[in-house]
């Protein structure tokens, strides 16, 4: 429907804001399910497990992109991105196949977290070095920002229990509940923005602020409501509206971006995936298991080469790479997922 095919629509300002807000909620869905607690069960086991598969997918991601003759900053917002996973699709899976709660699942989770945080970080790094909204120096932004992240994180679930707890009685009270975690959550992501992070990695560290505290079920629903039915929807829109499909008219160069891209990310999380967790001493299909869970790329690769297109780090083909990347990988993910997960249910039985 976009302008490049149809022409029937066009990104006007009101679209593009609304796509931002869609891409904050994006992240914010993204650090709602990166739970600080699960840290409770960290071993050196698990940092291993991360650093292997995040580090060589993403030696992998900068070579590819830089061998492809794009810039060294391009080749480096490509890696960070094959550093990340998506904890959304990775979660529901586990949960689906009753593996989430086992040693196996728990350290595909811990894993995760780790490799989707060290992404954010790096991003942030870049984002401040390309397009700086703060002139505090690095050195000092980073501990300042860490001693905000942990004072939030102790703030709070008191601040959020102190408002709920002046109208306990009130028959409004879910509503309530809802109304003071969306505030909470916009108020974070104004501060961390005011700190001088990228709006999506204020988004992201807002929903892990707040993941351990909202403890409700229905009320957790209904935030994945009116985020997946609203606000991201809208974003998913934008990304749709200003790809270009005129680039496959260069059919030969976009093939092998695309299948670069596509390939390489497949095969160093599958393969590094699977080394890490045999090194850590799980059993071979346990390894494979876990390699399938490394591969899907949602949350974090559309929202990074989103904003890495608008400000001129990514171009057209890479941008269309990367969301045919994130289309195959949570395909291919759930679909290893549930093959290993029925073949180490058999074993057990």
């Amino acid at each position: 429907m976009g302008p490049h095919v149809l022409g029937v629509v066009e990104v006007t300002t009101t679209i593009e804001f609304l796509g931002q807000i869609g891409l904050i909620f994006l992240m914010f869905m993204a650090g709602l399910e990166t739970k600080l607690s699960q840290f409770r069960e960290f071993k050196s086991g698990l940092a291993v497990l991360a650093l292997i598969n995040g580090l060589v997918p993403f030696l992998v991601g900068f070579g590819i992109v830089w061998l492809l003759g794009y810039p060294p900053l391009a080749a480096l917002v490509v890696g960070i991105i094959f550093i990340s996973s998506s904890i959304a699709v990775v979660i529901p899976s586990l949960s689906t196949h009753g593996m989430l709660h086992t040693k196996l699942g728990q350290s595909v989770v811990i894993s995760t977290v780790l490799q989707d945080i060290s992404s954010l970080v790096l991003l942030s790094l870049v984002l401040q070095i390309v397009s700086p909204v703060t002139e505090v120096p690095l050195y000092i932004f980073y501990p300042v920002l860490l001693g905000t992240l942990v004072l939030l994180r102790f703030m709070i679930p008191k601040v959020r229990d102190f408002l709920v707890s002046q109208a306990e009685a009130s028959p409004t009270l879910f509503q309530l509940q809802f109304r003071v975690t969306f505030l909470i959550l916009i108020g974070t992501v104004i501060l961390f923005e005011l700190l001088g992070l990228h709006p999506i990695v204020a988004g992201f560290f807002s929903g892990l602020v707040l993941a351990d505290s909202i403890t409700s079920k229905i009320l957790k629903d209904k935030i994945q409501t009116i985020s997946y039915g609203i606000f991201i929807p809208v974003f998913f829109i934008v990304v749709g509206l200003e790809t270009d499909l005129r680039v496959f008219t260069e059919i030969g160069t976009i093939l092998a971006v695309m299948s670069s891209i596509i390939g390489g990310l497949l095969i160093a999380k599958y393969s590094s995936g699977f080394i890490a967790a045999r090194l850590v001493g799980f059993e071979k299909l346990e390894a494979h298991f876990f390699a399938a869970t490394s591969l899907p790329q949602l949350s974090t690769t559309l929202a990074t080469g989103f904003v890495a297109f608008q400000i001129g780090l990514l171009d057209q083909k890479l941008l269309t790479s990367l969301v045919l990347l994130s289309v195959v990988t949570v395909v291919v993910s759930p679909f290893l997922i549930n093959r290993y997960s029925s073949q180490l249910l058999a074993e057990k039985k």
